[in-house]
C-alpha cells in the first residue's frame, strides 16, 4: 500500500522560513515525477512545484524564487524548502506521486496524494 506522509509545517511569521518533507513508502517513486500542492480555506487545492526524476523543476508563478523543490530518491523523500513566507501562503500543503516521469502540474496526472500538513503564515 502506498502512503506518503508529510511533515514540517507549522506557524512561522512573515519572512520566516519551513521545510516541508514528504516521505513515501509502498513503492519506490525514483523514476516519477513528485509534486507538492496546496489549498487555502475556501479556495481550490493548486499546483507548488513539481520535480521529475532527472531533478528537472517547475513552479508556480506564486512562489518561483521563494521555494525550491528537492528529492532524495535514496530515502525516497521530497522536499520543499520554502523562505521569504507570506500570509498568503497560508494553507494545507499536500504531497503527490505521478506514474508519469515528465514534470507535470495538473492535480489529474497524481495518482497518491498524502493527508496534508498546514503551513500558517501570521502577518
Amino acid at each position: 500500500q502506498v502512503q506518503l506522509v508529510e511533515s514540517g509545517g507549522g506557524l512561522v511569521q512573515a519572512g520566516g522560513s519551513l521545510r516541508l518533507s514528504c516521505a513515501a513508502s509502498g513503492r519506490t517513486f525514483s523514476s516519477n515525477a513528485m509534486g507538492w500542492f496546496r489549498q487555502a480555506p475556501g479556495k481550490e487545492r493548486e499546483f507548488v512545484a513539481t520535480i521529475t526524476w532527472t531533478n528537472s523543476t517547475s513552479y508556480a508563478d506564486s512562489v518561483k524564487g521563494r521555494f525550491t523543490i528537492s528529492r532524495d530518491n535514496a530515502k525516497n523523500t521530497v522536499y520543499l524548502q520554502m523562505n521569504s513566507l507570506k500570509p498568503e501562503d497560508t494553507a494545507v500543503y499536500y504531497c503527490a506521486a505521478s506514474n508519469l516521469r515528465i514534470r507535470v502540474t495538473g492535480r489529474g496526472s497524481y495518482a497518491y496524494w498524502g493527508q496534508g500538513t498546514q503551513v500558517t503564515v501570521s502577518s
